[in-house]
């Protein structure tokens, strides 16, 4: 006599939270067909075609398995999709487009996309502003844009975020970050990069400072003390405590001790 296959219950069916980092009323959802439809839907009318590796594909193969199973039917969809919808966005850095792909409001894919880039010239960097007694000084958006040249293919790590963030501080005196700003920029590039397993795909220095002067509101000639305030907001976040050689931090010193001769 065969032994009976144990039957298989809705709890048994892929969710959400197996395949994606997510939580709440959606994590224990079944992933649908519908629900994988609206997504391949939404991917075919912003790319032409499905990702591959990315959300409508995963989302196909669960709900394909459940489906198998018997645990979904064929036109059933989750509430959540259905309420709040599938939705794909895109977010522009410099070089590169960030495509956020959410179910029901909460993200289960981000990926990015290089797009082209103006080309820097070394000339195009350190412009100097003549201030009111004819002397040029040298600003720490200008520093910033020199970093492009200097470290320019560094992966923006959370040190750089946070010296990037420092520097704007002192730039425009302002307490909190500028919104679209370099150090909101830099920030969503580091949160990107960490989850980017390949480093051809990461957000470079360069992608993010080479027009760092136009998303300041203000600017401000480079000071010992704002190197020093870069400096240590650099060395804080990085794991052996050290700032890059070429870095943020170091392009700001060189801008203040050039104005300090000056």
């Amino acid at each position: 006599m065969s032994q009976e296959q144990p039957r298989r219950t809705p709890e048994d069916a892929i969710r959400y939270g197996d395949i994606f980092a997510v939580d709440g009323e959606l994590a224990e959802k079944p992933v649908t067909p519908r629900d994988a439809a609206m997504m391949q839907t939404a991917e075919n009318e912003m790319f032409g075609q499905t990702q591959r590796g990315h959300a409508a594909a995963a989302m196909q193969s669960a709900a394909a398995r459940n489906e198998r199973a018997g645990l979904v039917g064929h036109s059933d969809v989750t509430e959540v999709a259905s309420k709040d919808g599938v939705t794909i966005t895109e977010t522009d850095l410099p070089g590169r487009r960030v495509i956020t792909e959410s179910v029901g409001g909460q993200v289960v894919s981000q990926f990015s996309r290089r797009s082209p880039i103006p080309t820097m010239t070394p000339s195009s960097i350190y412009q100097i502003d003549a201030g009111k007694d004819g002397i040029g000084s040298i600003t720490i958006g200008e520093a910033l844009e020199a970093a492009a040249l200097t470290a320019g293919q560094k992966p923006v790590e959370w040190s750089d975020a946070a010296a990037i963030q420092a520097a704007e501080v002192r730039a425009t005196g302002r307490t909190t970050i500028v919104p679209g700003g370099v150090a909101a920029a830099a920030q969503a590039a580091a949160t990107l990069n960490a989850r980017t397993p390949r480093a051809e795909d990461k957000t470079t220095l360069a992608d993010i400072l080479g027009d760092a002067t136009s998303k300041l509101p203000s600017d401000k000639p480079a000071s010992r003390r704002d190197a020093e305030g870069v400096a240590g907001a650099e060395m804080r976040n990085d794991p052996r405590l050290n700032t890059h050689p070429a870095g943020i931090a170091a392009s700001v010193a060189a801008a203040a001790r050039l104005n300090q001769n000056m």
